[in-house]
């Protein structure tokens, strides 16, 4: 039988800031405790701003450009309550849910799973099942413990029929395969050793694809922060990195190495914590960059 330590099991039960749902925390007392269960109720609480053809639904400009720049859980529910009060696993229809995208269902079903007592994480990385081309998409899951066989990967995103059948999917998103979701740790070193193309990796953007290994290490930035339940937007950037391949410096790639070696395999709690503690160039400070997609770069303090 797998086993979590008692100081990790603590950690990754109890919510971050960024997790905690604060004085929306009574809405949380009709949930079910089954981890599935919080999957499909957090799926029906939100529609990804990619959506709006699949759910034949025109989202308002207001809320594309907005909504996914809401950093923090209670800040989530105000707006999902504000749109329909009805209990929180009550379906919304599309045109009352949250407008997000992939961290935001993936920290909601964390957030869930933290209520209810399970060790729970987001991990950052690349998913290559929302297409058949082998490019491996930048993309947020879930990481929850299992008693019985430990830490399980599950994509929340899935957890609705139309979205399974529409990337023909052929797994449990509730134990999504590693080869399938690659934490961004696992890209970077298989990218550093020639075993993968770093422009197969990224954000497919019509106009200007970010891809190649700058994005990479970028999202084992972000994997890093993430197992220090720092669970930032995906567009927070800081420290150390590049905006570009030609910007990437062997200085930069092996503080990167350091970082990827923390994050892949069976991760050290408390070496992962020491690490993040130490390296200033990694670790989130309380004031980061946003280059958010819609309204532009700003400077943001986070909450403490």
């Amino acid at each position: 039988m797998p086993s979590l330590p008692a100081d990790a099991a603590a950690f990754y039960a109890a919510q971050s800031p960024f997790s905690d749902p604060g004085d929306c925390t009574p809405l949380y007392a009709a949930l079910p405790a089954d981890p599935r269960e919080l999957a499909r109720v957090a799926r029906d609480l939100m529609v990804h701003r990619a959506e709006g053809d699949l759910f034949t639904y025109v989202i308002p400009q207001d809320r594309l450009h907005n909504d996914a720049e809401t950093r923090y859980i209670d800040d989530i529910l105000r707006i999902v309550i504000a749109r329909d009060d009805a209990p929180l696993p009550q379906r919304r229809e599309v045109g009352d849910r949250f407008v997000g995208i992939c961290r935001d269902f993936a920290l909601l079903h964390c957030s869930f799973l933290r209520y209810v007592g399970i060790p729970a994480r987001i991990r950052s990385g690349f998913a290559d099942y929302f297409g058949t081309d082998g490019f491996h998409a930048d993309h947020v899951v879930t990481e929850y413990w299992d008693p019985g066989r430990g830490w399980l990967l599950a994509d929340p995103e899935l957890a609705d029929p139309v979205v399974l059948e529409t990337h023909k999917v052929g797994f449990d998103p509730m134990d999504v395969p590693r080869d399938r979701f690659q934490v961004a740790g696992d890209a970077w070193q298989q990218i550093r050793a020639g075993e993968a193309d770093p422009k197969s990796y990224g954000l497919p953007l019509p106009d200007s694809p970010l891809v190649g290994e700058w994005f990479v290490a970028g999202n084992v930035r972000l994997d890093l922060a993430a197992l220090n339940k720092v669970e930032t937007l995906l567009w927070d950037v800081w420290g150390v990195g590049a905006a570009s391949d030609e910007e990437m410096t062997d200085t930069i790639r092996t503080l990167y190495d350091l970082a990827a070696a923390m994050t892949t395999g069976e991760v050290s709690y408390s070496a992962t914590r020491q690490f993040f503690a130490e390296n200033g160039g990694l670790r989130t400070p309380r004031r980061v960059t946003s280059l958010a997609p819609f309204n532009g770069p700003s400077k943001v303090t986070l909450r403490g």
